[in-house]
C-alpha cells in the first residue's frame, strides 16, 4: 500500500477510556453495593450505562473504533486474572459461591481473608492488584465479561475491539504466591498460560470480534533475553491459531527499544506504539528495523497522561513520516485516557484563555480525530483547526503565568550545602531522643484521619457560601480536638492532627501555591472507587503565606505529646499533578522544593519536633528504562533534600512511602536522608523490611502493620506477627510501629479498633524485649 492509499485508510481510535462518570457514578454505586443500599443488578445497570455513554462520546468525537473490556469496576488487572482463572485459593470459596462478591473481597480483602497486594501501574499513579501465581497454578479460561462488552458495543452499532492485558505483561506483573520460593519467576508459567489465551480470543472472534488488542507495556521496559524470547514465542503460538481474531499488540509508557524487532517480526496484523514524551524514540527505531509493511500500525501521538493540549502540525509531521513505515497508519492516543480526567469543558472556574490550553479525555478523542481526518483529507481540511491550535500553543508560551523572574532567580542562586543538613545523622538522631523523650517501638499514625460525610459535608457548604470561614474553621477545630483526644487516649506516641481540613494531600497545597491550578471535576482514578483531582502546574512555584502553620499551633497546644508537622513532598507534588512540559521537570521540582523549605523551617519556628514530608510517588516516577535513573533520581532526592534541610539536629524530619516495589530505589531512599521513614509492609508481608536490612539503610523504620486499604480490622496478634518479623530485620531502637498509609478512607469503628491493635502490638512486644 502506498503512503498516499493508507493515509485514506486512515481512522481514529484510543486504548482505554475512563470509567467513573460525568458525576463519578461508578463510585457511588460500587460503594453504595458494598454497604447494602445498591443491589448487584442495578450495579451492572450503572456500569452499562456508563459503557454505553462512553462509546457515544467517542463516536461523537469522530472516533470509530472503539476499545471494550478496559471499563473495570475495580480494576482492570484483577479483571484479567478472573479472566485466567487464577484466582488464589484464599478467595476460591468466596468467588464460587458469588462472583461479584468474590471479586471485590479479591480487591479489599475480608475480616477473615486478606487481600492481593496493590501497587502501582508502571509509572502512573493507577493502582492494579497484583496476581499471585505459583508452580501449582491452574488457569482456566472465562470470557465471560469480555464477550459480554463487546456484544453491547456491537449491538448499539460500533466498530469494537476487545482489549486484555498481554500474556507476557501479566505474567511480568504478577508475583510468587504466599508460600511459594521468593525466586519463583511467574514467567515461567507462559506455556501453561498460553492456551487460556487461545481460548480467550477465540471466543472473542466466535462472538463478533473482527480485532483484539492485547497491551504489553512491560516489554517497554530493559527485559533479559529470556523474557524476549519469551515474547516471541507468545505471539508466534498466538499468531499461528486460525481461530482468532486479527492481533494488535499495544505498549506504551516508553520506547520499545529491544522488544520492537521481537515484535515487528511476530505473525500478528498490527502494533500500537506510543510516540509522544520518553516514548519518541519509538519513530527512529521503527524506521530502523524496516518498519511494519503490510501491518496496522496504531500511532500514539497524543499524550494521554497529561493535560496539554496537542501540537497537531508536530504530530502531522510525525505521522507523514510513519506513513512511509506501515501498510496502514491510524491516529490513537499514547496509552489509555484512564489517566486523564473526562472532560475539560466542565471546569467553570479556569480562566476561559487558559482552558484553551487544555485537553481532557473528551478533547484528547477529537484531537485524534481531528488529525485522522487531517492525515486522510489533507491539512487544507482543517486548516482553521491548525490555526487555532497554533493560537493556543503561542498564548501560552508567552503567558505572563508560565514566568516568574523572582521564583527563577531563587531557584538558580542555590547550592548543593542547601540540599544537605548540618549534622550527619548519628549526631541528630542523639539530639532528636533528647528532645523526644520516646519509648521503645514509637507508635504514630500517617497523617490523616477519617475525612466523614460530616467533613465534606462542611467543605461543600462552605464552597457554596452556607456557612462562611469562621464557621467552617469552628468545624475543622472541634475534628482536630476530638482527633488529638482519640490518640492520647489510645496510646499513640507521635500524634498528628488528621488533616480534616485538607481535600487532598496535593490539591489541598497546590490551592495554596502560585502556579497551580485547580480542577472542579477533573477526577482521575487511582485505584478502586479512590478518585483524586490532579492539580494542573502551569507556571512558576511559589509559596505566598504559611500553608499548614496555623494548624500545626491549633493542635499542638492540645496536647503535650509531640504533633508532626505534615506535608506533601515535591515528587509528588509533580508526579500527582498534571506538570508542564514547557521546561525539565528538575527545574520544578526544584521550585516547589523551596516553596517547601520555608514551610518545613516554619514548623520548626512554631515549635515543630517532628516534620514529615510525604514522598509516595519516589517510586513511582522512577523511568521505566534503566539508562534514565541515575538523573532522575539525582534531582529527585535533591529536590526532598533541599526542602528539609534548613533545620536543626533535634528536628526530626519524616518521609513516607506506599505501594510501590521499593528494591528498586533503596540507594535513593538512603539518598533522602531523612531521620524517619514510613512504608507499606502490610500486603507484602514486611517484604520491604528484608529489603532494607539487606541494603545496609541505618535510620528508623515504620513498616506498616495495618493495610488500609482493606476493610479488614486486624487484630493484636496479627500487627504482633507483622512487627516480629520487621524486628527481625531491623533493630528495635530504629523500629517505629505504623499503618501503612493515611486513614482518610476509613471508618472511625475499623480505625479505632485497628490503632487499638497496633497500639496494644507495640506494646507487648516492648514487654517482650524488657523481660
Amino acid at each position: 500500500m502506498t503512503a498516499k492509499s493508507a493515509a485514506a485508510a486512515t481512522r481514529a481510535t484510543v486504548y482505554g477510556y475512563p470509567r467513573q462518570g460525568r458525576d463519578r457514578e461508578l463510585k457511588k454505586a460500587v460503594e453504595g453495593y458494598w454497604k447494602g443500599t445498591v443491589t448487584a443488578d442495578a450495579l451492572r445497570d450503572t456500569a452499562a450505562g456508563l459503557r454505553r455513554a462512553n462509546w457515544e462520546q467517542l463516536a461523537d468525537a469522530g472516533v470509530r473504533e472503539v476499545p471494550t473490556g478496559d471499563f473495570s469496576l475495580y480494576d482492570h488487572v484483577l479483571d484479567t486474572t478472573l479472566a485466567v482463572g487464577a484466582i488464589p485459593a484464599r478467595h476460591r470459596a468466596a468467588v464460587d459461591a458469588d462472583p461479584l462478591d468474590g471479586y471485590f473481597a479479591m480487591a479489599r480483602g475480608t475480616q477473615d481473608v486478606a487481600p492481593l497486594e496493590m501497587t502501582k501501574w508502571f509509572d502512573t499513579n493507577y493502582h492494579y492488584l497484583v496476581p499471585e501465581l505459583g508452580p501449582d497454578t491452574a488457569f482456566t479460561a472465562d470470557s465471560a465479561k469480555a464477550v459480554a462488552e463487546l456484544g453491547e458495543a456491537l449491538a448499539a452499532g460500533h466498530d469494537a475491539r476487545p482489549v486484555l492485558v498481554g500474556p507476557v505483561t501479566y505474567l511480568l506483573l504478577a508475583k510468587p504466591a504466599p508460600g511459594v520460593a521468593a525466586d519463583f519467576l511467574p514467567i515461567t508459567l507462559l506455556d501453561r498460560l498460553l492456551p487460556v489465551y487461545a481460548e480467550l480470543l477465540a471466543d472473542l472472534r466466535a462472538a463478533g470480534a473482527e480485532r483484539v488488542q492485547l497491551d504489553e507495556p512491560a516489554l517497554v521496559q530493559d527485559r533479559t533475553p529470556a523474557e524476549l524470547n519469551a515474547a516471541a514465542r507468545a505471539y508466534r503460538e498466538l499468531g499461528a491459531r486460525t481461530d482468532r481474531p486479527k492481533l494488535l499488540v499495544a505498549s506504551y509508557f516508553d520506547r520499545l527499544g529491544e522488544a520492537l524487532p521481537v515484535l515487528a517480526k511476530a505473525p500478528v496484523e498490527g502494533l500500537a506504539l506510543d510516540f509522544t514524551g520518553p516514548a519518541a524514540g519509538n519513530l527512529d527505531d521503527l524506521a530502523a528495523v524496516g518498519g511494519l509493511p503490510g501491518k496496522r500500525l496504531v500511532a500514539g501521538v497524543v499524550d494521554g497522561r497529561n493535560v496539554w493540549i496537542n501540537d497537531l502540525e508536530k504530530s502531522l509531521a510525525t505521522l507523514a513520516t510513519l506513513l512511509g513505515l506501515a501498510g496502514t497508519v491510524d491516529v490513537a492516543t499514547s496509552c489509555s485516557l484512564l489517566h486523564v480526567p473526562l472532560d475539560a469543558d466542565a471546569e467553570r472556574d479556569i480562566d476561559p484563555q487558559i482552558l484553551r490550553w487544555l485537553a481532557f479525555a473528551e478533547q484528547k478523542a477529537q484531537e485524534v480525530a481531528l488529525l485522522a481526518r487531517g492525515l486522510r483529507e489533507g491539512t487544507g481540511a482543517i486548516t482553521a483547526d491548525l490555526a487555532a491550535n497554533r493560537a493556543d500553543l503561542a498564548s501560552r508560551a508567552t503567558s505572563p503565568i508560565t514566568r516568574d523572574p523572582a521564583v527563577r532567580a531563587r531557584a538558580a542562586a542555590t547550592t548543593a550545602e542547601d540540599a544537605r543538613r548540618a549534622q550527619a545523622y548519628p549526631e541528630r538522631t542523639a539530639a532528636q531522643r533528647a528532645r523526644l523523650g520516646l519509648p521503645l517501638l514509637p507508635t504514630t499514625t500517617i497523617g490523616s484521619f477519617p475525612q466523614t460525610s460530616e467533613l465534606r459535608r462542611a467543605r461543600a457548604d462552605l464552597t457554596a457560601g452556607r456557612i462562611d470561614a469562621g464557621a467552617y474553621r469552628e468545624r475543622m477545630e472541634a475534628e482536630v480536638r476530638e482527633v488529638i483526644a482519640f490518640q492520647e487516649q489510645a496510646g499513640l506516641d507521635v500524634l498528628v492532627h488528621g488533616e480534616p481540613e485538607r481535600n487532598d494531600m496535593v490539591q489541598y497545597f497546590a490551592e495554596q501555591l502560585t502556579g497551580y491550578l485547580a480542577t472542579r471535576q477533573g477526577w482521575v482514578q487511582s485505584y478502586g472507587t479512590r478518585y483524586v483531582r490532579p492539580p494542573v502546574l502551569a507556571g512558576d512555584i511559589s509559596r505566598p503565606h504559611p500553608m499548614t502553620v496555623d494548624w500545626f499551633r491549633y493542635a499542638q497546644s492540645l496536647t503535650d505529646r509531640p504533633v508532626k508537622g505534615m506535608l506533601t513532598g515535591p515528587v509528588t507534588m509533580l508526579a500527582w499533578s498534571f506538570v508542564r512540559d514547557d521546561q525539565p521537570l528538575a527545574d520544578t521540582a526544584r521550585q516547589v522544593a523551596l516553596a517547601l523549605r520555608d514551610e518545613v523551617n516554619d514548623l520548626e519556628a512554631a515549635g515543630a519536633a517532628v516534620v514529615q514530608v510525604d514522598e509516595p510517588a519516589l517510586r513511582e516516577t522512577l523511568p521505566l528504562r534503566a539508562a534514565d535513573r541515575p538523573a532522575y533520581l539525582d534531582w529527585a532526592t535533591g529536590s526532598f533534600r533541599l526542602a528539609t534541610s534548613g533545620v536543626r539536629a533535634d528536628t526530626q524530619i519524616h518521609t513516607h512511602m506506599c505501594y510501590a516495589e521499593f528494591g528498586a530505589i533503596m540507594t535513593a531512599i538512603d539518598e533522602l536522608d531523612a531521620d524517619v521513614i514510613s512504608l507499606e509492609a502490610t500486603r507484602s508481608h514486611m517484604e520491604v523490611a528484608g529489603e532494607l536490612a539487606r541494603a545496609g539503610y541505618p535510620r528508623e523504620v515504620g513498616p506498616g502493620v495495618w493495610d488500609i486499604h482493606s476493610p479488614r480490622v486486624p487484630g493484636t496478634d496479627e500487627a504482633l506477627e507483622l512487627l516480629r518479623a520487621g524486628l527481625a530485620a531491623i533493630p528495635a531502637e530504629r523500629l517505629w510501629v505504623n499503618p501503612d498509609c493515611g486513614l482518610k478512607t476509613r471508618g472511625w469503628t475499623e480505625t479505632r479498633a485497628s490503632l487499638d491493635s497496633l497500639v496494644g502490638a507495640a506494646r507487648k512486644l516492648r514487654e517482650e524485649l524488657a523481660g
